[in-house]
């Protein structure tokens, strides 16, 4: 799908890669790009810059806490109140903490699984709908777990998992609701601020070094034009790479 015209709802967009996302969007021709983020004070800085640079008529704030099903589903509604219907949702919104394990998972998978069915209820041509792109959010750790964050590993491989199937042409052909997942390798964003804290326990900080020691980290604005790419060129249920600041490269699955 190409972003030009296009209306696109991103989660966790306030800060990080999200706030990339929503930015190269803009700067591609989206019509319109919902900023939903829990963090309303950064939400609404993101959104009076935007506004000014590319026209208030385009851009939308909605603070969003992506464990809340009804807060999550009157997002939807509002950016479709606004802007008279979705094309393109991003599923971005995440945290790597395993020690706040069950917030970790609410928010990186239940999050994912929220948005996903949303989208395809208010985007999917069953239910009165145009169809639409859903692009998940993963990593890099889903098909290759770091041992020091098994529980933050685990979400992100659920969610290829989640996307592979989804995004099968049986649930295309149902919804008309393509579905792909990104998988960014290390990234400068704010996903790691103490990892000490972030850890299950403090002992895994040298798993962690191990884990992290061959990283090549990248900005998240290549992300962000590799996003774009992926929409453009992806077929539903691929899953993209995305590290070392080089293009995307799909993951094949071998099949049983």
């Amino acid at each position: 799908m190409e972003v030009k015209g296009r209306i696109a709802l991103v989660t966790g967009a306030a800060t990080g890669i999200g706030k990339s996302y929503a930015e190269e969007l803009l700067n591609q021709g989206a019509k319109g790009v919902a900023i939903c983020d829990i963090n309303g004070e950064e939400g609404e800085k993101l959104y009076h810059t935007l506004a000014s640079r590319h026209s208030k008529d385009r851009v939308l704030f909605c603070q969003c806490d992506v464990t809340d099903y009804l807060q999550f589903e009157d997002t939807f509604k509002t950016v479709i109140a606004t802007f008279g219907h979705i094309d393109i949702v991003v599923n971005n919104a995440g945290i790597m903490n395993d020690r706040f394990w069950e917030l970790e998972v609410d928010i990186n998978l239940n999050g994912v699984i929220r948005g996903t069915l949303l989208a395809q209820r208010f985007m999917g041509i069953d239910k009165g709908g145009r169809g639409g792109v859903v692009l998940n959010t993963a990593s890099n750790v889903g098909f290759n777990p770091y041992v020091s964050c098994p529980i933050y590993s685990a979400t992100k491989a659920a969610i290829v998992s989640l996307t592979r199937a989804f995004g099968d042409q049986y649930h295309v052909g149902l919804t008309g609701v393509k579905i792909m997942a990104i998988c960014p390798g290390a990234t400068k964003s704010n996903l790691v601020r103490d990892v000490g804290k972030q850890l299950l326990y403090p002992r895994y900080e040298d798993a962690w070094r191990r884990d992290t020691a061959s990283s090549t980290y990248q900005t998240p604005e290549h992300v962000a034009k590799s996003l774009v790419q992926i929409l453009a060129n992806g077929k539903s249920g691929s899953v993209w790479l995305v590290e070392s600041g080089q293009p995307p490269k799909e993951i094949t699955f071998s099949k049983h």
